[in-house]
């Protein structure tokens, strides 16, 4: 017994080694569909670029070009109308519009096309986007490849193994995410009034639009409009981590477990801003994604 406590194998208690593990391998799965399109960012915003920097002047609808001087047409009346709707597109040119998933798999319902006006969100509103996310029929990949990952790494000894086991892994990691689900995007907002959409902001450079789109995990929209503090981002997904705490077994319900699974939880909402921020521009330039209606 003395000399297993002096091994370096042992200087740390299992219980810790298997929280370190499990918080690591979580955070690997959850955030491994949203890999391939963030790891997409750099090159999409690299094409935009070149295509800005290359693409001639457009001439104005209503503008007919005839030698250096501009002509006005018998259109500019009708396009120069104060009314005219134009929800998408801005003058420094168009913008891919947000589609209803990413990659045709990832739900992608609560983003906002830039520039897109919408009216204040309704509690229905937020209760349909909150269900959707939870039982759309992709919501079954992360809580599949967590089982998976936490039962290979045992990190929930009293699941045991086999399909029994893969089982308990399963139905906790999906229980995690559809009260994590709906705390932020219900819940909490209905409460708070605020908007659970994301806004794209789709203009300036790579930094300004990432630490945008981070941004969002603290800062929102409320009903009325206005920037506040994100309460149900934070508030939300403190929440869904404390009650996991009441269908885990006892050894699993500390303070430790439950604040690393509410940072784990809105740092991967935040990688998901910054997704759905740049998801426009990359189903437009690499895989030829539809154009806004001018």
């Amino acid at each position: 017994m003395g000399v297993a406590l002096c091994s370096p194998a042992n200087s740390f208690p299992r219980s810790h080694i298997i929280q370190t593990r499990q918080f690591t391998i979580r955070s690997l799965a959850r955030i491994a569909l949203y890999g391939a399109a963030a790891a997409c960012v750099p090159i999409s915003c690299a094409s935009l670029a070149a295509q800005e920097a290359t693409a001639s002047p457009i001439a104005p609808a209503g503008i007919a070009q005839t030698g250096d001087t501009p002509q006005t047409t018998p259109q500019a009346a009708q396009t120069s109308l104060p009314d005219a709707p134009n929800p998408q597109n801005t003058p420094d040119g168009q913008r891919a519009p947000q589609t209803k998933r990413i990659l045709g798999i990832i739900p992608n319902f609560r983003a906002v096309s830039t520039d897109e006006k919408l009216p204040a969100q309704s509690v229905k509103e937020k209760f349909v986007t909150a269900t959707q996310d939870s039982f759309d029929y992709s919501s079954i990949f992360v809580p599949a490849m967590l089982a998976g990952y936490s039962m290979e790494t045992d990190a929930t000894p009293e699941f045991h193994q086999g399909a029994a086991g893969y089982g308990r892994y399963f139905w906790h990691a999906a229980a995690d995410q559809t009260s994590e689900n709906y705390m932020v995007e219900f819940v909490v907002p209905a409460l708070t009034h605020e908007d659970t959409r994301y806004y794209t902001l789709g203009r300036g450079g790579f930094l300004k639009r990432t630490g945008y789109a981070l941004s969002r995990a603290v800062v929102t929209r409320s009903d009325s409009g206005t920037e506040v503090f994100n309460v149900s981002e934070v508030v939300g997904a403190g929440a869904a981590a404390g009650l996991s705490s009441l269908y885990y077994p006892s050894r699993e319900r500390s303070f430790g477990n439950t604040g690393k699974e509410w940072g784990l939880d809105v740092g991967i909402d935040a990688g998901a801003f910054v997704c759905k921020e740049f998801w426009p521009d990359i189903n437009h330039w690499l895989f030829h994604g539809a154009k806004p209606t001018p």
